[in-house]
């Protein structure tokens, strides 16, 4: 790890990046140039302390997962975030059609949406970022780990995963999770995460297998769908769909319809998840 090139690399990037830039407010009294350490360390889930050490080239290597937290954080580019894995002494993340490295583009338009529900999903349904309405209308999606982490497979494979959706669409929404799975293996995500989400599907859910075998394909569209929140009951939103140019990601942002009641509870949820934010 070359310590010193990754201090230098570490501040000139934050340096570059404005509070607004990451969708934090910029108070008239500021006097830092770019965003502070502590945010940053924010950002990317981790103490400031530990990010403070990195620019003063006293840290141990960071992990592989840290080092991409650190690449969303920053907001580079893909050659920027190659870069960032090499001068950490990591090999960069080969650019296969499913990357997990935010697209910057739709990392700006999520830092910018305050009080709608938004987040960034790959095309296994990962959730690689959420904004703080997503979370408390939602939950954590990003805490997810292994096979977990991909939507098609938690709806099979964990019950609790259904607790959020009116039991009459259960029917619909698996046959449109496995037809979105279908298409997401057609346009290019036959990677081996993709094989075993699809074989441990196929061995431990008869449900999976009768839905599969329907021999569905379809991409995802904006929608209309109905949430059932733990303290707020359902709430009722619209879904719209913002792609990258290859499909891989996908911004998702839930609206409600002005005047009604799902509309009033999803403003009190964008203070709760803004309360939560705040330290």
């Amino acid at each position: 790890m070359d310590k010193k090139e990754l201090a230098e690399f570490l501040r000139y990037r934050r340096e570059m990046l404005r509070p607004r830039d990451v969708g934090l407010v910029e108070g008239p009294r500021r006097r830092t140039q770019g965003l502070r350490r502590e945010e940053v360390a924010q950002l990317a889930g981790m103490s400031t302390d530990y990010y403070a050490r990195l620019e003063q080239q006293r840290a141990p290597q960071p992990s592989v997962q840290i080092t991409a937290a650190l690449a969303r954080a920053l907001r580079l580019s893909l050659d920027e975030r190659d870069h960032l894995f090499v001068l950490i002494g990591h090999n960069a993340p080969a650019r296969f059609h499913r990357s997990e490295h935010v697209s910057p583009t739709l990392m700006r338009v999520l830092d910018r949406l305050d009080d709608s529900p938004a987040m960034v999903q790959t095309d296994l349904f990962d959730t690689l970022a959420m904004n703080p309405v997503a979370v408390a209308l939602l939950g954590d999606q990003t805490r997810h780990t292994g096979l977990a982490r991909s939507g098609y497979y938690r709806w099979f494979m964990d019950p609790a995963e259904r607790l959020m959706v009116p039991e009459e669409t259960h029917e619909r929404h698996g046959r449109a999770q496995a037809a979105r799975l279908r298409a997401a293996l057609t346009a290019g995500s036959d990677t081996p995460r993709a094989a075993r989400i699809l074989a441990e599907l196929q061995e431990h859910s008869p449900e999976f297998v009768r839905m599969w075998e329907l021999q569905e394909v379809a991409q995802r569209y904006d929608d209309c769908k109905t949430i059932l929140h733990a303290e707020l009951g359902r709430i009722d939103v619209d879904a719209q769909l913002l792609y990258t140019e290859n499909r891989a990601q996908t911004l998702v942002v839930l609206t409600t319809r002005p005047g009604t009641e799902s509309h009033s509870k999803l403003e009190l949820l964008s203070v709760i998840g803004h309360q939560q934010l705040t330290p």
